[in-house]
């Protein structure tokens, strides 16, 4: 009995090809891009975790109180008192493949549990202690820097990517850190009897850092930003695998109780049918596997370009499989199978022996039903409302958004159920009132793919309102911050000394780039010093400030920190800042620095030099009049001698972080067309398999005289109606989502709030494309109408319906 009902059950597929492959496809899809986002994410944080491991980067280490490099002297002080410590010299060289970070250790010495330090030592020790040394790197980072001009690059699996790991005494040398150490790394506990620290070296500092997710914790508004993208369009997804099901249980309804009334019970039918959903769902999630690592691999080089210009993390843009992201993969094909047909499954359990088998439309609404949904949709607008106001982090800035987006899905039946029948009421003609009633009478068919175009539209809106207003204000922004025509780089700070010498009688000023990295409220921070000069009066983006705010500024009285530093430490202007190297200052100014995620301070550059005369004087912002600008180039190269890398103008920098902007949000634009496309395909199968269910409602309206193309002609503009409908819908859908996104989501993950602007061409340039979407999903299913045989139309008035 049991293999009878499979294959009888089966049968239905095997006739009905199209709404298997439907089926297969829409799950496929949805699978596709939540396992693409999940294998991003996982080979990003994969890369974390080794750049965490860095030669032991979770052990104690010793830096040095202010901030500076340790003098190697020390280092050998340490070691003769019984202290357990290895070096690290860390830095950037540019090369002609771009800027490379390098990290020099003692193979002797370093942890054995670091991959860099064991290859070293197990390979060829002698080649890769003499000059010019040997490089080791992983292997996607060894091909991309072969040709940088450093020598052999050998690849080893397990080191952290973006990074060159070599002999401490040639990494000192590139670096021109010659007798310097960035940090000692505390290998054990020493014994009760050894020296304490403040004796015999009180400029350094203990600490035992928490590196392991420091990245992690950074990216995680990125990562979760892309994880809510893949969820999305895994509900889209959903929506035609829920459709698709719901027909199929209601076209074998008859089959049911056939079945039941041979013998077969309900528990056996409901576990027969959920283990052919299982079939499906795992043949389907294996082909969305398929198609997401393709996803992921076309977009993971967009994803490490944006992470290195947003974050500064390393990520190779290859991707490796990890059993991790396929097996959930595999699991969510199969948990949203199961949410999809839930409802059918129901159903189906609860069947009674004798129920008669009438068809009715698919997925028809009660009005019941309609005002149930009417609820859920106010009880997550309030749970949305609940969570902006109560909630915080960006676990509560999701939750709220995603409340608000199923909110409106919800409603949106609702809302069109009600439009339509206010729109019949200005019905004049039979015809016309029979188009807004079968539309009406269409309209729980078409529910669940409208409610996708319209998850689809509103997340390209707020999205795309989300980037054109980033865009906007970072392009003025830009404007401001870079004000000097010219930047130029001293090679060491005699050079500096004679540039600023040189520059002086040739140009209108010079404006000193000087900073230091320190260590402010318990977090790194980039301390700059600023010159008195209206360069900075007049174009320096202020939120925030004092009465005469750059005049304390000059008078070293006061400092200025970036938004990210004020949201995060919940300062503000009159604050006391305790900073390193002297007394606390008051904050004078708070001002934007959008795309830094790091806190930063600016303070008058003769107070910079006072509290770290270390800082390197190297760089400077030159004024001159636009015209002049490129003969002060020429002469900069021929009659000073600086080499032309050492010096970039204006519209490069421009252009370049214009470049990372864009750079940043291509994985989002993916995101969005892939969304949009695959809410047309739910149009399309929903359209498609009403088709067949329809015949006993357009073929009367045949026989009263209208003719087939006539049918087929409303049909597609009953599409584009209801897709104009959900389009005006999702535009204030869209906005709220954009607000949301950027003044909730953007404040928890980066730190700042940008200003919203409203693009009204770009909903009239959706808003086509959806009319172009909608109607080419409706294009088959009229033209099928179109052409089709009279006599189907006439076998209606045949059946006892």
């Amino acid at each position: 009995m049991i293999r009878a009902a499979l294959g009888a059950l089966l049968s239905h597929w095997w006739r009905r090809p199209f709404q298997l492959l439907t089926l297969i496809l829409g799950l496929a899809l949805a699978t596709a891009l939540w396992s693409g986002v999940q294998a991003i994410n996982a080979e990003a944080r994969s890369s974390y975790a080794s750049a965490a491991e860095v030669l032991g980067s979770a052990r104690p280490i010793l830096t040095h109180a202010n901030g500076g490099p340790i003098a190697q002297t020390t280092y050998v002080t340490l070691r003769r008192a019984g202290w357990a410590v290895s070096p690290v010299v860390e830095g950037t060289i540019p090369t002609i493949e771009g800027r490379v970070r390098l990290l020099g250790l003692d193979p002797l010495t370093a942890p054995r549990d670091s991959a860099a330090a064991g290859t070293a030592l197990s390979g060829d020790p002698a080649a890769f202690l003499a000059p010019p040394g040997q490089f080791l790197a992983a292997p996607a980072t060894a091909d991309r820097l072969k040709n940088a001009g450093l020598g052999v690059i050998q690849g080893v699996d397990g080191v952290a990517p973006g990074m060159l790991f070599g002999d401490i005494g040639i990494v000192q040398t590139l670096l021109e850190m010659e007798d310097q150490i960035s940090r000692l790394i505390v290998l054990r506990p020493h014994p009760k009897n050894r020296p304490d620290l403040t004796e015999i070296a009180p400029e350094l500092m203990l600490s035992t850092p928490d590196t392991s997710s420091d990245l992690a914790r950074l990216t995680d508004s990125f990562h979760l930003n892309l994880t809510a993208f893949g969820l999305l369009s895994f509900v889209v997804g959903l929506f035609i695998v829920n459709g698709t099901i719901g027909l199929a249980f209601e076209q074998r309804r008859p089959m049911f109780r056939t079945l039941r009334a041979l013998g077969l019970s309900a528990r056996a039918l409901t576990v027969i049918l959920c283990l052919e959903l299982l079939a499906f769902a795992l043949i389907s999630g294996a082909i969305g596997i398929a198609l997401g690592y393709l996803i992921a691999a076309a977009l993971l080089p967009d994803v490490a370009a944006t992470l290195r210009g947003l974050y500064g993390a390393s990520v190779e843009g290859t991707l490796t499989l990890q059993p991790g992201w396929w097996a959930m993969g595999l699991g969510i094909a199969v948990l949203g199978t199961g949410v999809a047909a839930a409802g059918s499954l129901w159903k189906i359990a609860r069947l009674p022996v004798l129920a008669p088998a009438r068809p009715r439309a698919w997925a028809m609404a009660s009005e019941r039903a309609l005002w149930l949904q009417a609820g859920a949709s106010v009880g997550l607008l309030i749970f949305a409302v609940a969570a902006g106001i109560w909630g915080s982090g960006l676990v509560a800035g999701f939750a709220m958004l995603g409340a608000l987006l199923l909110s409106a899905a919800l409603a949106l039946p609702v809302i069109l159920t009600f439009v339509l029948g206010w729109a019949a009421s200005f019905a004049k003609t039979p015809l016309a009132e029979w188009f807004w009633a079968d539309t009406r009478q269409q309209l729980p068919g078409l529910s669940l793919a409208l409610m996708a175009l319209l998850l689809a539209l509103a997340a390209n809106i707020g999205v795309g309102t989300m980037v054109s207003s980033f865009r906007l204000t970072f392009t003025g922004w830009l404007d401001q911050r870079l004000a000097s025509e010219l930047y130029v780089t001293a090679s060491d700070e005699a050079e500096g000394k004679a540039l600023a010498e040189w520059l002086a009688p040739r140009s209108d000023a010079i404006l000193p780039i000087w900073n230091v990295d320190r260590v402010v409220n318990g977090a790194p921070a980039e301390i700059y010093g600023v010159a008195d000069h209206a360069t900075y009066r007049d174009n320096w983006p202020l939120l925030d400030q004092a009465p005469d705010v750059w005049d304390v500024v000059a008078q070293g009285q006061g400092i200025l920190i970036n938004e990210q530093m004020a949201r995060r430490d919940e300062i503000g202007v009159g604050d006391l800042l305790p900073l390193p190297g002297g007394g606390p200052l008051p904050i004078a100014g708070i001002y934007s620095d959008y795309g830094n995620p790091q806190a930063q301070i600016l303070m008058n550059v003769d107070s910079l030099v006072a509290r770290y005369p270390e800082v390197p004087q190297l760089r400077y912002g030159v004024r001159v009049a636009p015209e002049n600008a490129a003969a002060l180039v020429q002469s900069l190269v021929e009659d000073f001698g600086l080499s032309p890398d050492a010096m970039i103008d204006q519209a490069a920098i421009k252009g370049f972080s214009l470049d990372v902007f864009e750079q940043t949000f291509t994985v989002t634009g993916a995101l969005n067309v892939l969304t949009l496309a695959v809410a047309g395909f739910a149009i399309l199968t929903s359209l498609l398999t009403l088709a067949a269910m329809r015949l006993p409602q357009l073929a009367p309206v045949w026989a009263l005289g209208m003719t087939r193309a006539g049918l087929a002609k409303l049909e597609l503009a009953r599409a584009l109606f209801l897709a104009m409908l959900t389009m005006i819908a999702a535009v204030p859908v869209g906005l709220i989502l954009a607000w949301v996104l950027l003044a909730v989501i953007n404040v928890e993950a980066f730190g700042w709030r940008l200003p919203m602007h409203i693009f009204p061409v770009d909903w009239l340039i959706l808003g086509t494309l959806a009319l172009i979407a909608a109607g080419l999903a409706s294009l088959w299913p009229s033209l099928k109408l179109a052409r089709i045989p009279p006599s189907d139309l006439l076998k209606v008035f045949a059946n006892e319906r």
